[in-house]
């Protein structure tokens, strides 16, 4: 598909559609994204067909999502950033995703943004962000901006959180998203004194994509289940009690038999993983 061509909207189905509360996905660019995080999971799946550039990501049509907007159903929620960042780099200077927005806006349609990116937080995406419609989590795998560099180029981690501090003292519906989270890489002491209210968790999935270019220890990660190595929930647990300090924390979970417990028993809102205010 050509550049101009190119547009990403899919609905998730099967059993990763049946999980996600919100499956519909609109990325405002595609084949790619310039974090290019080493335990990306979209990498892994396209990388290998040739899909994946992570110097010169193909950008949506914006003509194309205008159009198609209107269209969507209003009873749902529209993520942007399902398989590569709505606000990586490029959008500085294409600005799809600020198009995308307002187009959102404009047809009263609730948008969910997933970012490693300070910019959603910059004044002038924060003027066209709608407190009714928008709904943001910003992913910190680190604490440590020298330590993110090792292995993401997205904004330093003490930019997101700055970020995030600025989204929630203007009201806006935000979370800080641990994802993955990675426990050796995690100081839960320090996340847990930051001040912010929401924590969405999803914990690291391991295939051999990941264990190529992400070297940690993976000797926890025993239970195998849908082509990944989980850690097991008693562990998990393990991991979830360290983090406090949150008014709000709520996991995101692929792993069978672990997404019920922590629907059933864990979750604020049992059918949404992401506990997004509506």
């Amino acid at each position: 598909m050509s550049e101009n061509q190119a547009m990403y909207y899919k609905r998730v189905e099967g059993d990763e559609g049946d999980k996600c509360f919100h499956p519909t996905r609109l990325d405002t660019y595609g084949c790619g994204c310039q974090h290019d995080c080493k335990y990306c999971y979209a990498k892994s799946l396209l990388a290998f067909r040739g899909y994946w550039n992570a110097t010169k990501p193909q950008k949506s049509d914006i003509k194309k999502i205008k159009a198609l907007v209107p269209k969507l159903p209003k009873d749902e929620v529209i993520r942007l950033g399902g398989m590569t960042d709505c606000f990586q780099p490029l959008e500085k200077q294409e600005r799809v995703t600020y198009e995308t927005i307002k187009a959102l806006n404009e047809a009263g349609i609730h948008y969910l943004i997933v970012t490693k990116s300070a910019l959603v937080a910059d004044d002038e995406y924060m003027a066209i962000l709608d407190k009714r419609l928008a709904h943001i989590q910003i992913t910190v795998t680190t604490l440590e901006d020298t330590l993110a560099l090792a292995y993401e180029k997205a904004s330093p981690p003490s930019e997101r959180i700055k970020a995030i501090l600025k989204l929630q003292e203007a009201g806006f519906d935000v979370a800080i998203r641990i994802s993955p989270f990675i426990p050796e890489f995690m100081d839960t002491e320090k996340l847990s004194k930051l001040g912010i209210d929401k924590a969405v968790v999803e914990f690291l999935r391991v295939n051999g994509f990941v264990k190529k270019w992400f070297k940690i220890n993976y000797k926890n990660y025993s239970r195998f289940e849908g082509g990944y190595h989980h850690l097991p929930l008693a562990l998990k647990l393990r991991y979830i009690d360290l983090i406090k300090g949150f008014k709000s924390v709520t996991v995101c979970e692929d792993n069978d038999t672990d997404y019920l417990y922590w629907k059933q028993y864990f979750n604020p809102n049992p059918n949404d993983c992401c506990n997004l205010r509506i």
